[in-house]
């Protein structure tokens, strides 16, 4: 006869912990030596690039790319930007520098907009290549020292140019003369000791604040320019005023020269008392040793007398 599950015998206490602890080392010894250790991962060591040299640790090479360079280098028409596509362990390509063989285009130098080229204040030496369809050419306040023929010899739509600001020493002799469209030309605050050849169909010169004596402008370079209306040659080195003023003239300006005397025929006729010069409208020429005073026969032809000093 079966006791009744209350009456079973049951183990103490102790024995239940010892039990306890045999079977988890029973575990350890059986099962443990059949897990293996995850292999140690192991991290590469970071590698470093050093800028401009071959040196780099890992078998990786960096691309340095340089979106704009620093520096443009200027050489004449030549223009060179240093935008190298760099890559560290190639050592041809580290051995090479920047030089100034390299031309950058026009449009890139400069900004080009709907017929007009603007090269303003960036330190160019020479006229830049123009666009075939150049109209208007503002290069002010640069470096440009002289201006050659072969300059303006494929670029025959040009209609104004403004080198103001600039070094112009010296203008090759027929520079302009395939300009046939120029109406304004502006070579004011540079270096020029005389005049170019004028294109014919010129309404405006500038050539204030330069160095030009009345020896540097010969006698008919303004005779022919039958649109010229406005003429300024202020602050410079005139010791008379130019000869052979077209009819055309409007605004004269030679203030602050060198200017000592005016003849009956420098804006009127001599021999034609009723001639008017109808369409002049202003001459300036204070800041010359003249006393305007003592030549008013030269001044008769005139609707207003010239701004400077009379007595």
């Amino acid at each position: 006869m079966s006791r009744p599950p209350s009456a079973r015998c049951k183990p103490s206490p102790l024995l239940r912990e010892k039990m306890k602890t045999l079977q988890a080392a029973f575990f350890l010894v059986a099962f443990v030596p059949l897990v293996k250790p995850a292999p140690t991962i192991q991290q590469d060591s970071p590698k470093f690039y050093e800028y401009d040299t071959d040196i780099a640790t890992g078998s990786l090479i960096q691309q340095d790319y340089e979106m704009l360079s620093k520096d443009i280098i200027k050489d004449g028409t030549n223009v060179s930007l240093d935008t190298g596509l760099r890559l560290q362990g190639d050592d041809s390509e580290l051995s090479a520098r920047p030089t100034k063989d390299t031309n950058l285009p026009t449009c890139l130098l400069c900004v080009c907009l709907s017929g007009s080229v603007y090269c303003e204040e960036i330190d160019i030496e020479a006229v830049p290549p123009l666009p075939k369809e150049t109209a208007y050419l503002y290069a002010r306040f640069n470096k440009i020292k002289r201006i050659a023929v072969s300059d303006f010899a494929d670029i025959t739509t040009l209609r104004r140019i403004d080198f103001s600001g600039n070094m112009i020493e010296e203008i090759e002799d027929g520079a302009f003369s395939k300009l046939l469209l120029l109406e304004e030309l502006s070579l004011a605050e540079n270096r020029l000791v005389k005049l170019p050849v004028l294109p014919p169909k010129l309404t405006t010169f500038n050539a204030n604040q330069n160095r030009i004596k009345s020896r540097g402008i010969k006698n008919n370079a303004f005779k022919k320019l039958t649109n010229l209306a406005y003429l300024y040659l202020g602050h410079n080195a005139l010791e008379s005023v130019p000869l052979n003023l077209p009819e055309s003239l409007r605004i004269l300006h030679l203030q602050h020269n060198n200017i000592t005397t005016i003849n009956d025929d420098t804006f009127c006729k001599s021999n034609n008392t009723r001639y008017i010069r109808t369409r002049m409208d202003e001459i300036r020429m204070e800041g010359n040793p003249i006393l305007l005073a003592k030549h008013v026969n030269a001044f008769s032809c005139l609707r207003t007398l010239p701004v400077g000093t009379y007595y």
